[in-house]
């Protein structure tokens, strides 16, 4: 086991995948020369060579395009995008054609490709530049979404990503990419569509994922020595969403908030309150609660933005209404 920044478990993954299949390969905006972005890439120019280390045009239209090309005449390629928000350029490319062509075909052309890069917002970048699209992608049928909290998680679901043989989405943080957690040295691959319960309590039941994970994870800490226990669920992968784990825990603590970045209407938490409210409704001692950032585009000043992002305070008055102590 090692202490391992998020950015360098995502390196590793792919350094190993390259290894391992010489099928796979990556290619991006500044993904080669310039080491990635966020260092992501960081030395698999200098291993692989430019021939699967490609740095691309300033066009995601062309190079997803390219990427779901390749994947239908057996590659596996890893598509970068130097954040999601610019993918939505690229966006005819993932859903008319990587996300329905195995679909389209019967079944008889599998895409195996991967579209990762940084998810959301990450401080003050505006409006343009501060969407989280977990809820978007996982609208699509043929669209796996993936959406890491913690370095672990990442690389072992990375892993999976790439060997599948389905198109799949893989969101990262912008902002966690320096996030340190301990990993294991020897290869290890995650299941896709498993949710881990990473806190145990027998309260409430917190529902989180990304970046949002570690602000439910401040607010369990803060409500635990005010005698409120949470259990904390981390999906992992949005699509498959693992309802039975949440059920599960629900039928246990009787009370639900679920945390998501993305905006109320038609998000994430929308979703997963629905299908709480279906499969446990008799167990609900109190109304499914949801935090999610308002239904307003990111603003530019600190101060507004502080407001606007989901924090701790919020987790734990979403706590206090369900538990009745507010």
């Amino acid at each position: 086991m090692a202490q391992k920044q998020f950015r360098e478990v995502i390196r590793e993954a792919i350094r190993e995948e390259m290894e391992r299949d010489e099928d796979v390969f990556i290619m991006g905006e500044e993904v080669a020369e310039y080491n990635g972005a966020y260092k992501a890439t960081q030395g698999l120019l200098d291993q692989f060579g430019d021939m699967r280390v490609l740095d691309t045009p300033i066009s995601e239209l062309g190079f997803a395009g390219l990427g779901v090309g390749a994947a239908m005449n057996g590659l596996r390629p890893i598509v970068e995008f130097m954040t999601f928000n610019f993918a939505l350029v690229g966006v005819d490319q993932i859903i008319n054609n990587a996300a329905k062509i195995r679909y389209m075909s019967g079944g008889q052309v599998k895409i195996p490709i991967v579209f990762r890069g940084p998810n959301g917002s990450a401080g003050q970048l505006g409006a343009t530049h501060s969407t989280a699209f977990e809820s978007f992608y996982a609208h699509f049928p043929g669209l796996i979404t993936i959406h890491p909290s913690e370095p672990y998680d990442a690389k072992g679901l990375l892993k999976a990503a790439i060997r599948n043989d389905s198109p799949v989405i893989f969101l990262e943080s912008e902002q966690m990419y320096g996030l340190k957690q301990e990993v294991p040295d020897e290869e290890y691959l995650l299941p896709i569509g498993e949710a881990k319960v990473k806190r145990e309590g027998k309260d409430v039941t917190v529902v989180a994922d990304g970046k949002m994970y570690h602000v439910a994870k401040q607010a369990a800490e803060q409500l635990s020595k005010d005698g409120v226990e949470v259990e904390l669920i981390d999906p992992r992968t949005i699509k498959p969403f693992d309802m039975k784990t949440v059920i599960e825990s629900v039928k246990k603590t009787n009370r639900c908030v679920v945390l998501d970045e993305s905006h109320p209407f038609g998000g994430v938490a929308a979703e997963v309150g629905f299908q709480i409210q279906r499969e446990a409704f008799d167990y609900l001692d109190a109304p499914v609660q949801r935090v999610t950032i308002p239904d307003v585009p990111a603003p530019f000043s600190k101060k507004l933005f502080d407001i606007w992002i989901p924090g701790p305070k919020q987790v734990i008055d979403a706590v206090n209404a369900v538990t009745y102590r507010s």
